[in-house]
Parts: structure tokens; sequence; C-alpha cells
């Protein structure tokens, strides 16, 4: 057994590298803004009743000039918002006019409210705001789309588990076992429109709403300080128009890199398994969505693993999409599941890879842990804590107290991830200061200890919203339009 510490993965920006993504935009400004292509005036399309289509535009004004700092013992918890427009180093300003809104009758929508059956409730408000993004998007060019859910609408459908803004749930007719998501179900019927759009909660904008409670005798859900939401919302739009806000790290005498999670999900009605991949082509963060083929529960370790042919397929399919991209392939794989590797899917993907004349790749498997360190006094252990229980096993700690916010932030005890070098040529070692540096790629959250590396995570996403979509149907391939 052993026990090391590796430090705080740096991310590089317009004009330097820094640990940290909000003080690297801050300082820096995004990677590719002094780019012909790099966003400049991002158009919004803004869906909504007057009074959040309101809401939001003076919230976003409000943010143009800067959003201070929540007080703080821990002021690189919670840095400013520093606004936005071509004097700062956030260049890209956005543009809201009246012909790029769309407005929904709120007497229309207190109606549709009253109704109990709520599945009915989140299909016809899914389809209500999808046909005003269609008229915006056929009338004008917008660079996103942005629906402003109204807190009528907000708190009729929230569930009363907490699954975040994206886990907008109910449960979907008398079937208990199924849950009916409005935001999955959004993004999916909006894939045809083939711009990404961005749902907006009415407490982003408006302390003043608050959360509805898990239960009577819980407090109001804590609402992150509003300049982090700025930058978080910021961030969202600018990856979403097309920009590249940071990467990784690479020198350029390292090797190319493709790094593929591969994730599971069932169909709506739970008569099958499926399989989404997510792909991090390569340091940049550029993603390619594919759909796999049938996956099984296997009888001997009741996980879910991929046939052989099925996996080869899959990887090849990759492979290809990932030259198309790029002109040529990558020097290394590295491929992330959550369960282990069967024999049929180590052979499948082997070969693939193999008959691609890929020579380096690893196998990881992730998934939580529960084993725990401790140490001496109150805080929990430091993110990028490793531990080596064997040459199989290994225990990271991708959240945990962090030097750089001279705090833990998190509320609860932090768990760490096991992974485990299933077929692989690195060491573990550098593996897991690849994951750790995979876990601050996540467009959606500017605060960098993210718990999963992307990969992992916006395979499962993409697979919430896969669900939705039918296997003939408009499928987006960019990652932007599933997060």
């Amino acid at each position: 057994m052993q026990v090391e510490f590796l430090p705080e993965p740096e991310l590089e920006f317009g004009s330097g590298r820094h640990v940290d993504i909000r003080f690297g935009l801050m300082n820096y400004g995004p990677l590719d803004a002094g780019t012909p292509l790099a966003p400049k005036k991002i158009r919004l399309g803004l869906v909504g009743t007057s009074g959040t289509v309101d809401g939001v535009h003076e919230w976003l004004e409000r943010c143009r000039n800067g959003i201070a700092a929540k007080r703080s013992n821990q002021p690189n918890l919670f840095p400013k918002f520093p606004g936005y427009g071509s004097q700062k180093n956030l260049r890209a300003s956005f543009l809201m006019e009246p012909q790029l809104e769309g407005i929904l009758p709120s007497r229309e929508l207190e109606k549709l409210c009253q109704n109990k059956n709520s599945s009915l409730v989140i299909q016809k408000a899914a389809e209500m705001f999808f046909d005003q993004l269609q008229h915006l998007n056929e009338k004008t060019y917008v660079d996103v789309l942005i629906c402003a859910v109204p807190m009528l609408l907000y708190e009729h459908l929230v569930d009363n588990s907490e699954t975040g803004d994206a886990g907008i749930q109910e449960r979907m007719g008398e079937n208990e076992n199924v849950r009916f998501d409005f935001h999955h179900l959004l993004k999916a019927k909006a894939m045809t429109l083939g711009k990404p759009i961005q749902i907006i909660l009415p407490m982003t904008y408006d302390e003043g709403k608050r959360r509805p409670k898990k239960r009577k005798t819980d407090q109001p859900r804590q609402l992150q300080d509003e300049a982090t939401r700025a930058w978080n919302f910021y961030t969202a739009l600018y990856y979403k128009a097309g920009g590249t806000p940071w990467r990784l790290i690479r020198e350029s005498s390292q090797t190319t890199v493709c790094y593929i999670g591969i994730g599971f999900y069932k169909t709506l009605d739970n008569s099958r398994l499926l399989t989404s991949t997510a792909q991090v082509f390569n340091e940049r963060g550029y993603g390619i969505i594919l759909r796999g083929g049938a996956a099984r529960v296997s009888k001997s370790d009741k996980q879910v693993h991929l046939q052989a042919d099925d996996a080869k397929e899959l990887l090849d399919r990759a492979m290809k999409t990932y030259k198309n991209e790029h002109g040529n392939l990558p020097a290394r794989v590295v491929l992330y599941k959550s369960s282990s590797y069967s024999p049929d899917e180590d052979q499948g993907f082997t070969t693939a890879l193999q008959e691609n004349q890929v020579q380096s790749f690893d196998f990881i498997s992730i998934r939580d842990s529960f084993t725990r360190l401790y140490r001496n006094g109150k805080y929990p252990t430091l993110r990028g804590t490793l531990f080596s229980k064997d040459d199989l096993s290994h225990i990271l700690y991708t959240r945990g107290s962090v030097d750089f916010f001279c705090t833990y932030p998190g509320m609860y005890v932090p768990r760490p991830l096991e992974f485990k070098c299933e077929n692989t040529e690195q060491t573990p070692r550098v593996l897991a200061q690849e994951i750790l540096a995979l876990t601050k790629m996540n467009w959606n959250n500017t605060q960098f200890d993210n718990s999963e590396p992307i990969v992992l995570k916006a395979a499962r996403r993409v697979g919430d919203i896969l669900k939705y979509v039918d296997e003939d149907h408009v499928m987006q391939t960019r990652y932007s339009f599933y997060m």
C-alpha cells in the first residue's frame, strides 16, 4: 500500500496558466480569445413569459458591469465576476433584441399547471417552449437558445428528491419506476433545431425566488452566490456558442491522446439497455457523441457489458470519427467505464484499436469508493490524495480540502473514486493525474473540484437525454447540445 499527493493540475487560458478556472479566465481570458473564430457577440434567443424574459434581461445587464464577490474568509473560493465586453478579458458580449424573444402566455401556463396529471403538464410545457424556440430559430439567426422557466412551472415540475437544476423531474403516468424529465425532454426535442439550448431557472437571476424544500421541515435549499452563478452561466453560453474557454495542458513533446467515456442508459420504457459514449477528443475538450448498440447485464458479476462485436464496432466508429475530425488518429486512447471490463469487451476494444493502428491504450474502470482516509485535525483529506491498495485498485480523492481555496468547499464528508487499471500501460500516478485534470473540464461549473472526470459525467448526461431521442430521429453529436 502507498499514499501520495498529486499537485493540482493547471489549465491553459488565453495568455497564461492557472489552477483555478475563474482566476484563469479573469486574468488571461478564454483560450481562443485572440482567434478569428472566437465568439465576440453571442446572439441569444430567449423564450419565457414576459416576466422571466425581463428578469433575464435585467440580470445579464447587471452581470455586464460585474458582480461583487461574496463576503467570505475564503476569497479564492468566491471571486467576483469581472463583467464582460470588448474592454474586458471576457470579451464576448450578449446580443438581446425584441425580435430574438418568444413570449409564452402566462395565463395558458397557469391553466396548464392546475392540471394534476404531471405527465401531461411536462409534455405540454415542453411543447410550448419548443414551439417558440422553433419559431425564433426559423425567423432569425441565434447562437444559443435560452428557456427561462417561470417559478410556477418550476414548482410544479421539480421532484422532491434533489437532482440539481438539470433534474426537473416528475413521475410519468402511473408507473413509479419511470421518471419523466422536463430538462431532458426539451433538450431531446430541440435537437432538430441545430442550436444548443440553455435552461435558466428563476432563482438564478432573482434571489427572491427560493428553491422548494425537500420536506416541510427543511430549510429552503441553498443558492450559490450571485457571482458564481454569473461565472457558470457566462461560461456555459460561451462554450455553447462555439468558444473554447480553457484546455488541459499538453506539452509539445507529448503524444496526442483521445479520452473516451462509455456510459449506459435504458430506453424510456425500460425495455432495453443501450450504450452512449461521450468523447473528449483532445486537451481542448472537443467531443463527439456516439450512440452504441445494445448492452446486457452479465449474470456472473451483475454489471452492464457489451458483446465483443458491439465493443469493437463502437470503438471503431469512434476512431473513424476522430480521424475525420483531426485528419489523423491519436497516438494513445484512454477508455473509461463505470463498470469493469468483461473479457469480451477487452477483446473487442483491443481489436478495434489494433486494426486502427493505435498501439498505446489504457482501459480504466471508475466508481465511487467506500474507503476513507483521515487527516490529523478537522479538515477532510486533500483533493489529489492517491492511495494505491495494490497494482489493480487505487483510491483517488477528487473532492476534498483544497489548498487554493484554503478550505474544504463541500457540505458532506467527501467520497473518493476508486479506479482500476484493467488493461493499462501508464503508471497509476499518471492515470490518476489525468483523471484529476479531467474533473476540471466541466463547462457547466467553474468551481474546479468536480468529483468525476468529464468523460464519464458527459456519457451519463448524454444517456439521460438520448433515451428521449428515437433512433431514427436527429441526434446531435456536439456535447454542447447535452449539457
